[in-house]
């Protein structure tokens, strides 16, 4: 017990004092991981091969590919025909051109998997369109920035893909087998499927609030209601671009293909819509968007590579064990257990990179909601709606920072706005914990 928390003191200790210094998260995982190796006298060789097999994983091919579809998908225009789309809906409601953003956000969501990207995509056009409607700068940033979160909780999802892949790698312990029966297994389609509700949950969560806004700030609909014309118009450019998350997400479902496999088709999709059909696609765009996701897909891999040996360290040293016995000690209350989980998932989105989180909390969490026989895909939607959250709150807070940019306002006041649609989208994510149905009935249904 003396060397575990011994090396524990070394590994976190390592871990925060390098975070504090400034060094990339990455870097302090790696860092604080070696540092314990050698401490506990192993060869530093486990390390490296430890590390190498986390980026071994099939799954993970996924990862990549969806990035560059999503980079695609900007550079052929399907991503801004989508966005048309959307505000082409807006007509009469009130604060119905900011709702259109929300909804969006969805579609984006849908064919992107990232939360700045859904942000930075969605925003270039419905900020712009908003204040041309008389909305205020700092509300039409606040509104794309918390629906951008949505860009990772509507599947595909990439910080899903991450929990699958460090969930599918731990044991369940034998207690909670004992206690509560056979757990379902992890997979990353499972994921995929049940996180299409709880994403429709925190959606209308951030549509009424916006309503309720909308309504006090006075910013109503257009006074010439629908032009049906204009729908038709967008329609019809937008066909292509419509299908392409029925194509992805229909051939998941459907069982047709992989969620891997998924992703080729989504790129393969947009190349063709891009080259033959919009004929936007250049090769400028095409290098650029393969530039982007060998920029995005190197800065995952080493975050992954390092919370992996990270993580290892943590089961080796029996650290979930203790978390869960602690908790259970404090109460065996499973809303309050809930809360204390949810509470500390949205403080390290507040200071953490997601999948630097969802890699280094899995090991330790995941074991503790099996002792409380906890759904392990219940759980991995909640901890991804909640670390979603952290996207539009400070100081983290990257979708914040894209907002402020497109509008070329101030950050602290796009904050402050983001900050009620933040605690509407905690309720949601309550919402979504303390009913697992919401989460798991979709699976249940397709029969996974």
């Amino acid at each position: 017990m003396m060397i575990e928390s011994y090396i524990v003191a070394i590994l976190f200790g390592s871990f925060l004092l390098l975070l504090v210094m400034g060094a990339p998260v990455s870097v302090a995982l790696g860092v604080s991981a070696l540092v314990s190796f050698m401490a506990l006298d192993q060869n530093p060789i486990k390390f490296v091969q430890i590390a190498f097999t986390s980026v071994g994983s099939f799954p993970l091919m996924a990862l990549p590919s969806f990035i560059l579809a999503g980079a695609l998908m900007e550079a052929s225009g399907i991503s801004k025909r989508l966005v048309n789309l959307a505000e082409s809906f807006a007509g009469p409601f009130t604060g119905g051109i900011s709702a259109a953003a929300v909804l969006a956000c969805m579609f984006f969501g849908a064919i992107s998997g990232s939360g700045p990207a859904t942000t930075a995509a969605v925003g270039m056009l419905m900020i712009p369109a908003m204040v041309k409607r008389g909305y205020d700068k700092g509300y039409a940033s606040a509104i794309t920035a918390s629906a951008g979160g949505l860009g990772i909780i509507i599947p595909p999802s990439i910080p899903m893909v991450i929990f699958g892949i460090s969930a599918i790698g731990l044991a369940v312990p034998t207690e909670a087998i004992e206690k509560y029966g056979e757990f379902q297994s992890v997979s990353i389609t499972k994921l995929f499927v049940a996180g299409v509700i709880p994403g429709l949950v925190v959606s209308c969560s951030l549509l009424i609030l916006n309503y309720i806004r909308c309504k006090k700030a006075g910013y109503k609909g257009s006074s010439e209601g629908w032009d049906f014309q204009q729908i038709g118009m967008a329609f019809k450019k937008g066909f292509w671009s419509i299908l392409a998350p029925l194509v992805i997400l229909g051939g998941i479902y459907s069982g047709f293909f992989t969620p891997t496999e998924s992703a080729i088709v989504a790129i393969f999709y947009t190349l063709f819509v891009g080259v033959f059909i919009h004929r936007e696609l250049s090769w400028s765009d095409l290098f650029r968007s393969l530039e982007t996701t060998t920029w995005l897909s190197g800065r995952v891999l080493l975050i992954l590579f390092t919370a992996t040996v990270f993580g290892r360290l943590l089961v080796e040293n029996q650290i979930p064990a203790t978390v869960a016995e602690s908790m259970l000690s404090l109460t065996e209350n499973l809303y309050v257990i809930w809360i204390l989980i949810i509470g500390f998932l949205l403080f390290v989105g507040m200071f953490m990179e997601t999948l630097a989180a969802i890699m280094i909390l899995t090991p330790v969490l995941l074991p503790v909601t099996y002792s409380l026989g906890i759904d392990p895909i219940h759980f991995g939607i909640v901890m991804v709606c909640s670390l979603s959250i952290g996207f539009a709150t400070p100081p983290l807070g990257e979708n914040l920072f894209v907002a402020s940019g497109i509008s070329n306002i101030s950050l602290e006041e796009v904050t402050v706005k983001a900050l009620p649609f933040a605690l509407v989208s905690v309720v949601a994510v309550f919402l979504i914990a303390f009913f697992p149905e919401i989460t798991l009935i979709l699976p249940r249904i397709l029969g996974y």
